[in-house]
């Protein structure tokens, strides 16, 4: 059974938004997601990851105008690094192109951001959310993934590994995604190579850097439906190992650069009376990542998703609400 979110468009007075779409031989699910798609996007960027069917061309009859990419290597994660960096919007939403995501609810995730998160995700554990597609071993493990990298990050997350999601384009350099190179999808040994983030980790991954650059974060509820047709291309127990090796590896990674920023505060302190020169190497950066204005939060087990405008109108800033949970 299918939940489309209630239809409501952009406003054309609102940031320009760019929606990313990576797409592997989804040409029969490209319809159902264009009659969804709301009016007043900036720009769809769909990123094929060198499909045999009829993908690309489906999806250029469905959208006039849209911007199709060939990702430089293999998975999921990598189409989704070469959609964010070609992208021109002032936000971005990550959405499948399998029609288990709705794109009705993209303007809740637009105004979430212009409430004043920097980063915003789906969750089909919180209140309005849920699921028919999630397998009961899926549930598991995603439940027991997330309470490690809350343990261990200090984080508050309800659904690390769902996919759908939005930020703000200026935080792409914390991101720290690399879309390869053209010399990559030229080199077939190396097209065909899937690097560290090129998986169906890239949503962990995401969501680990956010919350360690200590990016506003907000949860809002999603509705997750079964694929349409074809099928996935997870692998539950490969994919989670994946999962579980980035949780760690970004573990050690954040724990190392907690302990140079703690020396180099030290080292700042014995210093003081040290030439300007010296100071200025451990000085704020010139350009600090914009901090936008706090949203409302509640508890993380009280959360409350996006109000949900009735019947076909814009949103626009002056009717942007957002709720949800930090995480």
């Amino acid at each position: 059974m299918r939940h489309p979110a209630p239809r409501v468009h952009l406003s054309p007075s609102g940031p320009r938004v760019s929606v990313i779409i990576p797409a592997m031989n989804e040409a029969r699910n490209l319809p159902w997601l264009a009659r969804r798609m709301p009016a007043g996007l900036h720009e769809i960027v769909l990123v094929d990851g060198r499909s045999v069917d009829d993908t690309v061309a489906v999806a250029r009859s469905l959208w006039p105008g849209l911007r199709v990419l060939t990702q430089t290597r293999r998975g999921k994660g990598n189409a989704l690094a070469c959609g964010f960096h070609a992208a021109t919007g002032d936000l971005i939403v990550m959405i499948d192109a399998d029609g288990s995501m709705d794109p009705g609810e993209i303007p809740y995730f637009v105004a979430a951001l212009e409430a004043g998160a920097d980063y915003v995700k789906g969750s089909r554990f919180v209140a309005g959310a849920g699921s028919t597609d999630i397998t009961r071993l899926r549930a598991t493990g995603n439940r027991a993934l997330n309470l490690l990298t809350n343990w261990s990050h200090g984080s508050r997350y309800t659904d690390l590994c769902y996919g759908y999601n939005a930020f703000w384009r200026r935080i792409l350099p914390v991101l720290g995604l690399d879309d390869g190179q053209a010399a990559d999808s030229a080199d077939s040994a190396e097209s065909n190579r899937k690097r560290w983030g090129d998986g169906f980790e890239i949503e962990t991954l995401i969501n680990i850097r956010a919350h360690v650059a200590r990016l506003r974060i907000a949860e809002i509820a999603s509705f997750e439906s079964s694929r349409l047709h074809g099928r996935s291309n997870l692998n539950a127990t490969s994919d989670g190992l994946r999962v579980l090796r980035t949780i760690a590896v970004e573990y050690r990674a954040a724990r190392r650069r907690g302990s140079a920023s703690r020396a180099n505060r030290g080292r700042a302190a014995t210093t003081t009376a040290a030439p300007a020169a010296v100071a200025a190497t451990f000085a704020a950066p010139s350009t600090p990542l914009p901090v936008p204005v706090p949203i409302p939060v509640q508890p993380s087990t009280d959360a409350v998703p996006v109000r949900r405008p009735e019947g076909e109108r814009s949103l626009s800033n002056s009717t942007a609400q957002a709720g949800g949970s930090p995480a």
